[in-house]
């Protein structure tokens, strides 16, 4: 099937209308807001279509014949047709970290608990939940009617199984540090530890119990993260390739199940019928295609070949922001997560702080988000969102310091030998090939030519070799950024606790990981949010990575599209969704 073509389920006439009320919406909408003279959301720009009404006749109907019944209202396809930006990581639980992968697995797996639409962790696959009053233990009963996809029973082994599975350090998991707070899942990733004695355990085939290494008051969101999904231990041992494509080996225990991969183009979940909440499944069937360009993406949209253009799945261009705020059709909401560069920080000259320091105060992010991402952001000059720390709406340093920019570049340059900026090495800035991505390092390009006389050469690659690149450390300046798992800060700052996992720069501190340390065991929580914002400190300073601005979600979509839940940390479900 065409990546535009809409699926049918009714005859062959009926479909014909159906694709013509698609494509007619998006000129709907725009026509009500002209009409209103207002800015308006899209979602207000829905209109009802009427009922269609039996023809007149000039002659009174026989007495005979009974009045003619009042034609009903075709009933909304639940086709959900949206891109998915590119070919996922992986669609192993397990293994993925990028959000094109994530937006897949958190509709076709499920964890113990599922955050739900006002973004409160409750009991999913776990029926019951019993915390220890020191909160070290907890004890997770699961459903007697939780399935996988082929029917068979999800059990407590499945998790337990799960969680070994990434805590076994040859397997690659880059999410492994999520366990951590599990007892002694650190000790065994590292080799310090037996298996068996990691602090999860199934006690039966219903009953989970797991241990903790400290209190920790965010472990319940935890468990509604995919590090902490289960696998089907059986289909996972007997087929070791099961997640790279779909078909029957691809067993899920979510609300949809995987259908079809046409690997670089588009990805099927329908409605998993075996999902122990099936009934609050609405949607039939979710297209997700692999499209690269924002242009194209917006343009589906329009046309009626998409229900949804923009985040958290895919990117409106950047030219069109304007004019889709003028028309009231552009949804923006907050995010916790923050848009950065990442320097390799054994790359020269980028060894040097100074000279980090210098790159990134050197950057003018006010003008970056009015003139060119225009989506409503927030100036970073600190890496946790201010969700999470309020302070950090002002932020650990000066946006835009040029003048002391240009006196920290040539202290690092004296400290490492440099006469002049024209003797520093080539500077090469790193993006995967997107259009907002591209505008951003072209702008970025220009300041730190206009504000330090530095000439940076633009490097591009499409995303899944641009990142394998960055994970390798074959990069010097690369784009990035993080979008939190779960509301508390130390998921920003842990990522650079170590050298491992999702820290691709190399860099790390001794007195940073002590103090997140000593944060994990601090019980009172004001206390332990000073020790975490001095570690914050460290890292500013220390300018691994350049903050740029706090993200946000921006999105334009089919009015007629209801209860797409985004989280405040950006992800999106389709649990509940359905076309009215």
């Amino acid at each position: 099937m065409a990546a535009t073509e809409p699926a049918a389920r009714a005859p062959f006439e009926r479909g014909i209308r159906m694709i013509h009320m698609q494509k007619k919406w998006w000129n709907r909408a725009w026509k009500t807001v002209l009409a209103a003279g207002l800015s308006v959301s899209l979602a207000a720009c829905a209109q009802n279509q009427e009922a269609a009404k039996p023809s007149e006749s000039n002659q009174p109907a026989p007495a005979a014949q009974p009045a003619p019944s009042t034609p009903q209202p075709e009933q909304a396809e639940q086709v959900l047709r949206l891109n998915n930006f590119t070919e996922p990581l992986s669609l192993h639980p397990g293994l993925i970290t990028d959000v094109w992968s994530s937006n897949v697995i958190f509709q076709t797996f499920e964890g113990l608990t599922r955050i739900d639409k006002d973004g409160v962790p409750q009991p999913a696959i776990a029926e019951t939940i019993q915390a220890s009053d020191d909160l070290l233990t907890y004890t997770f009963k699961l459903r007697d009617n939780a399935r996988w996809s082929n029917g068979d029973l999800v059990t407590a082994q499945d998790f337990e199984y799960a969680w070994k599975w990434a805590l076994d350090a040859k397997n690659g998991s880059e999410y492994a540090y999520q366990l951590f707070y599990v007892k002694n899942a650190e000790a065994a990733f590292n080799g310090k530890a037996k298996p068996e004695e990691i602090g999860v355990k199934a006690q039966d085939d219903k009953t989970l119990v797991v241990q903790l290494e400290n209190p920790t008051p965010f472990f319940l969101e935890l468990t509604a993260f995919y590090t902490y999904f289960p696998l089907n231990a059986k289909v996972v041992k007997e087929h070791p390739d099961w997640a790279k494509e779909a078909g029957q080996d691809y067993i899920s225990n979510g609300p949809f199940k995987l259908t079809a991969w046409e690997h670089k183009t588009k990805l099927v979940l329908e409605k998993n019928e075996n999902y122990w909440d099936a009934q609050s499944v609405k949607l039939a069937k979710i297209e997700m295609n692999m499209i690269n360009d924002a242009n194209t993406e917006l343009s589906m949209l329009e046309n009626g070949d998409l229900d949804w253009a923009g985040a958290p799945t895919g990117n409106l261009p950047l030219d069109a922001m304007e004019s889709l705020k003028e028309k009231g059709l552009l949804e923006i909401a907050p995010k916790a997560g923050t848009y950065w560069y990442e320097f390799n920080t054994l790359q020269k000259p980028f060894n040097n702080k100074k000279i980090r320091q210098a790159f990134a105060y050197a950057i003018n992010r006010k003008d970056l988000i009015d003139n060119v991402t225009q989506g409503g952001e927030l100036v970073a000059t600190a890496i946790v969102p201010p969700t999470m720390f309020a302070e950090n709406e002002k932020g650990l340093f000066t946006d835009n310091d040029v003048e002391v920019a240009k006196q920290l570049l040539a202290e690092g340059m004296k400290e490492e030998g440099y006469a002049s900026v024209d003797k520093l090495p080539p500077i090469i800035l790193s993006y995967n090939t997107e259009e907002a991505q591209a505008k951003i390092a072209q702008a970025v390009q220009d300041m730190w030519q206009k504000n330090l006389g530095v000439h940076v050469k633009l490097e591009n690659q499409e995303w899944n070799v641009y990142y394998e690149n960055v994970k390798n450390g074959k990069y010097q300046v690369a784009r990035m950024g993080w979008t939190g798992d779960f509301n508390d800060p130390i998921n920003f700052l842990e990522i650079f606790r170590t050298k491992e996992g999702n820290n691709h720069t190399n860099w790390e501190k001794k007195e940073f990981a002590d103090l997140l340390a000593a944060s994990s065991k601090e019980k009172d929580a004001q206390k332990r949010k000073a020790i975490l914002q001095d570690a914050e400190k460290i890292l500013v300073d220390e300018m691994p990575v350049i903050p740029f601005y706090f993200k946000s979600t921006v999105y334009a979509k089919n009015p007629n599209l209801k209860d797409v839940v985004i989280s405040g940390l950006g992800n999106v479900q389709y649990k509940w969704a359905h076309f009215e």
